[in-house]
Order: structure tokens, then C-alpha cells, then sequence
């Protein structure tokens, strides 16, 4: 596991030897979720919109970053860490 992002108290994160469909993991505040690379709550328990709606809109501006972390986990090849929201 490793961590790409934070921002405004949300924690992004990846884990090697991941499973398809590509997506990452969120936690903020006790909450955690499943997101695909576009940003959307595929599982978990997040209840925040506010988060829910800040990890969607980083997720749509690092799409490329995410979908090369995806390749980069397949490869074995260490994570790239990706800028947060400002």
C-alpha cells in the first residue's frame, strides 16, 4: 500500500497486487471507500458529499496520473506520488 495524495484531510491511496477494475482507496475522518479512476464510490462507507465530491473532482484531473499508477502496480514498478488539490 501506498499513499499518492492528500488534500484537505483525505488520504489516497493505492496497494500493489490489485485486483481489476483499476481504482484507487480513499479514507477521510474514519470513512473509507473504493473509487474507479474517474471518482466514483464503487464501495464503501463514505457518507461526506463534500469529500465524495473532492476526491471526484481530483480523481477527473489526474485521470492520466491514476491510470499510469494502475500500469506502474501491474509492472511492480513503485508508485508515483500525484499533486493534490489546491
Amino acid at each position: 500500500m501506498a499513499n499518492i495524495s492528500m488534500f484537505f484531510g483525505i488520504i489516497i491511496k493505492m496497494f500493489y497486487s490489485e485486483h481489476d477494475p483499476a481504482h484507487f482507496h480513499a479514507e477521510y475522518q474514519g470513512q473509507r471507500g473504493a473509487f474507479n479512476l474517474e471518482g466514483e464510490l464503487t464501495k464503501g462507507n463514505f457518507k461526506s458529499k463534500t469529500a465524495l465530491k473532492l476526491i471526484k473532482q481530483w480523481a477527473k484531473l489526474h485521470n492520466v496520473e491514476l491510470k499510469d499508477n494502475w500500469k506502474r502496480m501491474k509492472k511492480g514498478i513503485p508508485f508515483n506520488n500525484i499533486e493534490p488539490l489546491e
